[in-house]
């Protein structure tokens, strides 16, 4: 009977964190406003700047993270596959490059809170005084 509740209890625990919150994040210093069209057509190669037209660099989680696939799907309006598919064309025929990746929430959040040109997103949990919330993905 023990071994039947501690699997629910694993079973609920991985449920409720494959659902968890998205947060994307600037840096403190940065002014900006910034909607979840401009997040868009940051993460798709369609702007290089925030709405202030001050530079901007966007920063990726790894494919395989469930906070990448949540965020691919809810600013970005695409599946994994979709968004392979559509840097992997624009990378051939020399028009984009896709953002640089960080390996870890931790490591997102490190670049943006020292980076005022820096845009991420970031399990809503990991998020401190360090860096600015923007928008909330659910």
């Amino acid at each position: 009977m023990n071994l039947i509740k501690s699997l629910a209890l694993v079973l609920a625990f991985s449920a409720s964190s494959a659902f968890a919150d998205v947060a994307v994040i600037v840096n403190p210093a940065n002014s900006s406003a910034v909607s979840l069209d401009d997040v868009s057509k940051l993460y798709l190669g369609k702007s290089k700047t925030f709405a202030d037209g001050k530079a901007a660099t966007p920063f990726n989680l790894p494919d395989n993270s469930p906070t990448h696939a949540l965020f691919s799907e809810k600013a970005l309006n695409k599946n994994s596959s979709q968004l392979k598919a559509f840097w992997s064309k624009l990378v051939f025929t020399g028009k984009g490059t896709p953002p640089a990746e960080l390996a870890s929430d931790a490591d997102v959040k490190a670049k943006v809170a020292s980076d005022v040109s820096a845009i991420g997103y970031i399990d809503a949990g990991a998020v401190d005084g360090s860096v600015k919330v923007v928008t909330v993905l659910k």
